[in-house]
């Protein structure tokens, strides 16, 4: 065989091989090892996934103590929670300016607004 036959040859699998060899790089870089050490198991849930219904505190019947608990709520949010009663829905806490945007991005998903239910 001639050198530039071998050449060729050795060329055309290097362009062959390139693609896959990339791929291999790519996913070896990229791929959060915990994911490979475990293949067979499902990602785990998002930290940020809202809590059941149960486990929201009620706006509208919430005491000032449990109020107080949510991060950003001190005494005096929480008095104005209490006195801004009844909410129809917990965006209502910002709309109603009762406490600012920011405050209400810690606490949205930790609160709902229960509505009372309608006597016969």
């Amino acid at each position: 065989m001639t050198e530039e036959r071998i050449m060729k040859n050795r060329n055309h699998l290097v362009w062959r091989l390139l693609p896959a060899a990339l791929l291999l790089a790519v996913l070896t870089v990229c791929v959060s090892p915990a994911v490979l050490a475990r293949p067979n198991q499902a990602a785990p849930a998002p930290a940020t996934a809202a809590k059941p219904a149960a486990a929201l505190l009620d706006l509208n019947s919430a005491t000032l103590d449990q109020l107080k608990q949510l991060p950003g709520i001190g005494d005096a949010y929480a008095r104005k929670i209490v006195d801004g009663r009844p909410y129809r829905a917990k965006t209502d806490l910002v709309q109603k300016k009762i406490i600012p945007q920011a405050t209400y991005n810690k606490i949205a998903s930790m609160v709902i607004a229960k509505q009372p239910k309608a006597s016969k």
